[in-house]
């Protein structure tokens, strides 16, 4: 009688922790959407209002000059930097190939191309993300952390016209800037190891480039550049703003900041570019350029 009553309490059991697991699987993700729904939701309420006090109230120069400076001109080097290794690396991968195809003159056009479309820009963004919005998430996160942001509104200052629009506007003006920075020093490090390492055709190789690589292709570039400053800039503001308590929490802001600003990036250009195509082929369907 008692083995009879077990053996009919285990598929009960069974099906009872099938249950309880498929609850605890839903809820975990309902808790991850509701988090990231709520996230969203906050740095779009934090971009409303950085635009809002970037249109109300013109920044102080005597703020805005230092975080120029620093985003801007101790920027330089290790963006042209990057951009020269970068331009001589496209020469080095690239040669081989067009080599066997006999088109080494066509290297030119490809290596400059995908500077000023794709490389450039990215590049640059990143090298910002890495060097300037981390320390910048850094940096709030701390006033936040020893209630400096707190005080600044408790003296009736607006911690976000005050710490964030300078910030902001730092990015958005001077990315474009860098990023032509990055495309010329990749094109200086692609023509050199290619003419003068590789010894391609001088002649032939600034031909192509002038042939295949044109206004709209530095225009692209630069126009993504412009996104991808605008949304770093927004999330390390905003990483910094929301930190948590702590050292442990500075430490994960920064971190935040650069990571979620990178995938931004490489997300935002994926979008920008298939609109930008579709644009370019909209307005000049007859252009070859793009190729």
């Amino acid at each position: 009688m008692s083995s009879s009553s077990n053996t009919a309490t285990v598929p009960t059991r069974r099906s009872g922790r099938i249950g309880d697991a498929l609850y605890g699987w839903i809820s975990d993700w309902g808790e991850v959407t509701v988090d990231a729904v709520m996230a969203v939701g906050e740095m779009a309420f934090f971009a409303w209002r950085t635009f809002y006090w970037l249109l109300a109230r013109r920044p102080r120069r005597g703020t805005l000059l230092p975080i120029l400076y620093q985003v801007g001109v101790l920027s330089l080097p290790v963006v042209a930097l990057t951009g020269t290794f970068i331009g001589m690396v496209l020469a080095v991968q690239s040669f081989f190939q067009f080599q066997q195809l006999r088109m080494e003159t066509r290297l030119g056009a490809v290596i400059n191309m995908t500077l000023a479309r794709e490389l450039g820009p990215v590049l640059a963004a990143t090298m910002l993300a890495g060097r300037v919005g981390s320390a910048m998430a850094a940096e709030l996160g701390t006033m936040r952390v020893t209630e400096q942001i707190d005080a600044l509104s408790s003296m009736g200052a607006n911690p976000v016209h005050y710490l964030v629009v300078p910030r902001f506007l730092a990015f958005v003006m001077l990315i474009p800037a860098l990023t032509v920075m990055a495309v010329f020093m990749g094109v200086v490090g692609g023509y050199f190891y290619s003419v003068v390492i590789l010894g391609i055709d001088k002649h032939h190789y600034l031909y192509n480039t002038r042939e295949f690589v044109g206004s709209w292709d530095l225009f692209y570039g630069i126009l993504k550049s412009v996104f991808f400053g605008t949304a770093t800039a927004l999330v390390s503001c905003y990483q910094g703003f929301n930190c948590s308590a702590g050292a442990e929490g500075v430490g994960k802001a920064a971190t935040a900041a650069f990571v979620h600003s990178f995938v931004l990036i490489l997300g935002l250009d994926l979008l920008l570019g298939i609109s930008l195509d579709s644009l370019y082929f909209m307005l000049w369907p007859e252009g070859s350029s793009i190729f």
